[in-house]
């Protein structure tokens, strides 16, 4: 589905942007284009990379640990 309509960026290529490293909107941003223009799809693209962050990364798989700042 079109996430970005302006840039006509779909799920598929933020999931790609995720899998190649993209961690936050700005890093999905810079590889996609996403929500450099009107940014009336940063809830949705915030969305479906968070989705993707969590695929890779699940909490509940046994291996979470605390982070320490």
């Amino acid at each position: 589905m079109y996430v970005c309509i302006c840039k006509a960026v779909t799920d598929k290529q933020i999931k790609q942007a995720v899998a190649d490293g993209a961690n936050s909107l700005r890093a999905v941003r810079q590889q996609t284009g996403a929500m450099s223009q009107c940014g009336k799809c940063a809830c949705l693209a915030k969305q479906v990379l968070d989705e993707s962050l969590e695929e890779q990364h699940p909490i509940n798989s046994g291996l979470f640990f605390a982070a320490t700042c």
